[in-house]
C-alpha cells in the first residue's frame, strides 16, 4: 500500500473520531483571533475541509479553533530535544486542535509562526509526535520540511511561498539570526498572519524547499534515522483556523535558545505570555522581576530543565512577582555583584572601622571604601555593612553564654539607613556557648528585610567548658545546616530575595567538612569569608587551603585589616587580582 492510500484510509479513522470534538470546539461569529482583526479568520477561504460541522453558514461560524487546556498545572519541561519539548508543550497546553503544524527541525522557526498565526500546536518530528497528533484530535497537519507521515492529512508546503500562501500573508522578511529566534516569536500575536524564517549557518535564509537534498527526521544531524522524502499534499488548502480563547493567568519562561521555538509558538497560540528568563532563574535580573511583577502569573510553565522542579519554579516566580529588588538588581545576591563592606559593631571602635563613627558617616564611608572597585569590575559593586550583631565576651553573662546580644533597636537604625542608600547589611553572630540557630532567630524581623543577610563566625563558637581566647572555636556542619534550613524557609515563606549567608574561616578546623554545608537550597548563597590577617604571603597561603578544602563553594570573601595585615592591607587594585576574585571584599 502507498504512502498515500495508507494516509487517506486514516484521514477516514480521524475524521470519525473527531467529529464530535470538532464540532465542539467550533465558534460562532464572535470569536477570537484573525489575520485582519475583523473576525476574517485566518486560513484559506472556502476550504471545504473547513466547513462548518454544525451546519451553522453565518460568517465566521465556519472556523475551528483548538481547544486549551482549562486551568494547566504548573510545569517544567523537561525533554533532551526540540520534538520532546514540543510535544510536552502540547501537551500541556492543548485539550484538542482540529490542525497542527509539525515541522523538520531546520524549519522550526517558520512553522513556529505559522503555528501563532492558525493558533494550533506546534510539534517538531521526532518519536512521540503522530501520538500527540492522535491525541488532539487533529484532522489536517501542514507539514513544514521532510518529515514523518504524522498520519493525518497534510499540507505539504514546498518553500517560503507556499507557506505564505497557505496562512494568507506574504513572505517572510528579513531573516532572524541565530540566538534571536524565540524573542521574535514572543512578539507574534495569535491569529495574526506572520512568517518568520532563520538563517542558515551559511549566512542565506533559510526555508522549506523540496529540492533540497532528503532530511533525516527528527534527528538534524542524521545520526539515527532513515532519510525522509517530503510528503506529497493530500488537500490543496488548509481549514479555516481562527486563535482560541486566551488563557489567562498563564506565563511560560524560556531561557530563549532557538531548539525552544516550537514549544514557544504553542505557548503564543493559546495567548499565554511568553518571558525569556535567559537564567534558568526569574530572580536573577531587574528585567525578569520586573516582567513578573507585571505579569502577576497565576500559573508558570517553564521550557527547559534549567528551570528546575516545577515546584520550584512556581516559588521563584511567586517572589520574583513582589518586584522587591537587591541593592544591585535582582533578587539574588550571588553571582554577578562584588560586595565591598565595613566590618564592626557600631557602640564601639574596638572591634572595627564600622563602630569609628556614627550611622550617617559609617553609611558615608562605606560608599567611599566602594567607589573605587568599581572601575576594577563589570559586574555592580554594592557597598555593605557588617554589623556584629553578637559579641563574644569575657564573661558569662546572665545567660552563661559569654555572648552579648544586641537589641534590635540599637541595630534599627543602621539598617534602615542601609536600605535607603541601596546598601546590604550582614548581621554577624559570635555565639558563645549557645548555638548559631538560637541567635539567628533572635533577628528574624530584621533578617526578614530584603537587604539583610546572615554570618556565622566559628572562631567565637564555644564548647560546654570554654571560655574565649583560650582555643579558637568551631562549629559541625550539621549546626551550618540547620541555619541554612531556616533562613532558606524564611526567605521562601515570606517571599523575599535570595538571602547571603557567610561563614568566617582562617582554620580548615573551624568548620570540618564545609565543603559538605548544604547548597541546595537556592533561598540562600552560601559564601566563604576568609579572615586571615598578618603577611600577605601568609594570607594568600591561607586563601589557597581554605579553597582546596572546599572546592564546591563558588563565593569567597576576602578581609583587608587596616591594622594587622603586614605591610598593610591591600589596594582595591590588588584585592581584585587575587584568584579567584573575591565576590566579598571587607575591611577591618
Amino acid at each position: 500500500m502507498s504512502v498515500h492510500h495508507a494516509r487517506t484510509r486514516r484521514r477516514w479513522a480521524a475524521l470519525t473520531a473527531t467529529a464530535v470534538v470538532l464540532a465542539a470546539c467550533t465558534p460562532g461569529a464572535d470569536s477570537p483571533g484573525s489575520a485582519d482583526g475583523t473576525g476574517t479568520p485566518t486560513g484559506a477561504e472556502g476550504s471545504s475541509d473547513g466547513g462548518d460541522p454544525t451546519g451553522d453558514e453565518e460568517e465566521g461560524a465556519n472556523t475551528l479553533v483548538a481547544v486549551p487546556v482549562a486551568g494547566p498545572e504548573p510545569a517544567v519541561l523537561s525533554g533532551g530535544t526540540s520534538a520532546e519539548l514540543s510535544v510536552e508543550a502540547s501537551r500541556a497546553l492543548f485539550e484538542s486542535a482540529p490542525v497542527v503544524v509539525v515541522a523538520a527541525q531546520d524549519e522550526q522557526l517558520a512553522a513556529a509562526s505559522a503555528g501563532v498565526a492558525l493558533g494550533v500546536p506546534v510539534l517538531v518530528d521526532g518519536p512521540g509526535v503522530a501520538e500527540e497528533v492522535a491525541r488532539l484530535g487533529a484532522r489536517t497537519a501542514l507539514t513544514v520540511g521532510p518529515v514523518d507521515d504524522p498520519g493525518v492529512d497534510v499540507l505539504a508546503v514546498t518553500d517560503d511561498q507556499a507557506l505564505a500562501e497557505a496562512l494568507g500573508t506574504e513572505p517572510a522578511g528579513e531573516p532572524v539570526p541565530e540566538g534571536e529566534q524565540v524573542r521574535a516569536l514572543v512578539g507574534l500575536e495569535p491569529g495574526v498572519a506572520a512568517l518568520l524564517t532563520g538563517v542558515d549557518r551559511d549566512g542565506a535564509p533559510s526555508g522549506a524547499d523540496t529540492d533540497a537534498a532528503t532530511q533525516t527526521a527528527g534527528d538534524p544531524a542524521g545520526q539515527t534515522s532513515a532519510p525522509v522524502e517530503p510528503l506529497e499534499s493530500d488537500v490543496e488548502e488548509l481549514p479555516e483556523t481562527s486563535a482560541p480563547e486566551v488563557v489567562d493567568g498563564v506565563t511560560v519562561m524560556t531561557t530563549g535558545a532557538d531548539e525552544d521555538a516550537a514549544a514557544v509558538a504553542s505557548a503564543r497560540a493559546v495567548g499565554a505570555q511568553v518571558l525569556v528568563v535567559p537564567e534558568g532563574d526569574p530572580r536573577a535580573t531587574s528585567e525578569t522581576v520586573q516582567a513578573l511583577a507585571d505579569a502577576d502569573p497565576g500559573t508558570v510553565i517553564g521550557i527547559g530543565e534549567e528551570f528546575g522542579a516545577a515546584q520550584t519554579l512556581t516559588w521563584r516566580a511567586q517572589t520574583a512577582a513582589t518586584g522587591v529588588e537587591l541593592p544591585g538588581g535582582g533578587q539574588l545576591v550571588l553571582p554577578g555583584k562584588t560586595y565591598v563592606a565595613l566590618y564592626g559593631n557600631p557602640t564601639t571602635s574596638a572591634l572595627g572601622v564600622l563602630g569609628e563613627q556614627g550611622p550617617e558617616a559609617t553609611v558615608e564611608r562605606a560608599e567611599q571604601v566602594a567607589a573605587p572597585y568599581a572601575d576594577l569590575t563589570d559586574e555592580p559593586v554594592v557597598p555593605a555593612l557588617e554589623i556584629i550583631a553578637t559579641v563574644a565576651s569575657s564573661e558569662a553573662g546572665a545567660d552563661g553564654n559569654y555572648s552579648t546580644e544586641m537589641d534590635l533597636e540599637t541595630l534599627r537604625p543602621l539598617v534602615d539607613l542601609a536600605e535607603k542608600h541601596g546598601m546590604y547589611v550582614v548581621l554577624d553572630l559570635q555565639p558563645g556557648r549557645t548555638d548559631f540557630l538560637t541567635q539567628a532567630r533572635r533577628y528574624e524581623e530584621l533578617l526578614r528585610r530584603p537587604h539583610v543577610g546572615l554570618a556565622l563566625d566559628p572562631e567565637w563558637r564555644l564548647g560546654p567548658s570554654e571560655v574565649h581566647l583560650e582555643q579558637i572555636g568551631q562549629v559541625d556542619v550539621a549546626e551550618v545546616d540547620a541555619v541554612v534550613d531556616w533562613l532558606a524557609d524564611l526567605t521562601r515563606d515570606h517571599d523575599l530575595p535570595q538571602k547571603m549567608l557567610v561563614l568566617h574561616q582562617f582554620q580548615t578546623r573551624m568548620i570540618p567538612g564545609v565543603d559538605e554545608v548544604d547548597q541546595s537550597r537556592t533561598e540562600v548563597a552560601v559564601l566563604i569569608h576568609a579572615d586571615g590577617q598578618g603577611a600577605q604571603a601568609d594570607k594568600q597561603g591561607t586563601w589557597r587551603t581554605l579553597h582546596d578544602h572546599a572546592p564546591s563553594v563558588p563565593y569567597w570573601g576576602w578581609k583587608n585589616f587596616y591594622d594587622e595585615d603586614l605591610p598593610g592591607p591591600l589596594s582595591p587594585e590588588a584585592t581584585m587580582q587575587v584568584e579567584p576574585t573575591p565576590d566579598f571584599i571587607s575591611y577591618q
